[in-house]
């Protein structure tokens, strides 16, 4: 184990640091690490990670931004913007849970690319509703993130391997839980919305056609919640 590379992570509401000592070197305490491409913090959130993903596909749009501007086809820009502008700041989204603000940070983001794609300046006073009629499109990038997520979880449930166990283990003993105001905190599985619990949800996925019904191309609308 190189000491040099090697550091500590405490993922917790409490932002307390930990000790951890390899031949008398203390391993550094970090907030953020980027793993895989994957931004992890220390507050277990994904905020950093999407705005981080946005900034990236931001400044590959404006590399490709001649290309994306031209007088190319309509639904050809549009593929070009999806497969290379798209998948830059949706790397990693089935695992993402998201809150309500990251919602309006992705909506903000898929509205900027057809904006900029239009030539269409924020002082033109164009509504989001008719940009969409010019460019041809929905609103589809939550639609698209849920799919991801469907795919990848369903792919678990129906195999065994260990996200499948990191999913359905519980930890042994007793911990001291003390009321917190507001809500619970989202689950990575809540995007689903399946309301019957889990267990259903993983029946339900053992169904490939089943699955891929439920959450194919004209799933029901993403409503905007906050947690």
């Amino acid at each position: 184990m190189n000491v040099e590379k090697t550091k500590v992570m405490k993922i917790s509401r409490q932002p307390t640091s930990i000790t951890i000592n390899i031949d008398q070197k203390r391993l550094e305490n970090v907030k953020c690490f980027k793993y895989l491409g994957s931004l992890l913090t220390d507050d277990g959130r994904c905020r950093c990670e999407i705005k981080s993903g946005i900034a990236m596909a931001k400044a590959a749009f404006s590399k490709k931004k001649n290309l994306c501007t031209s007088k190319l086809d309509l639904n050809l820009r549009n593929k070009l913007v999806k497969c290379y502008i798209w998948s830059m700041a949706l790397y990693g989204a089935e695992r993402w849970t998201l809150r309500a603000v990251d919602q309006k940070h992705l909506e903000s983001f898929k509205m900027w690319c057809w904006r900029r794609m239009e030539k269409i300046s924020w002082t033109d006073y164009v509504r989001n509703e008719e940009v969409l009629i010019r460019v041809s499109e929905q609103r589809n990038i939550l639609h698209e993130i849920r799919k991801r997520k469907a795919n990848w979880i369903g792919h678990i449930l129906r195999g065994n391997c260990l996200l499948k166990e990191v999913i359905e283990g519980k930890i042994e003993g007793r911990i001291e839980v003390t009321r917190r105001r507001g809500r619970r905190r989202k689950k990575m599985l809540d995007d689903l919305g399946d309301r019957r619990g889990y267990f259903h949800l993983k029946e339900k996925a053992l169904d490939r056609i089943k699955w891929r019904n439920c959450f194919g191309r004209d799933c029901g609308p993403v409503v905007l919640t906050d947690y």
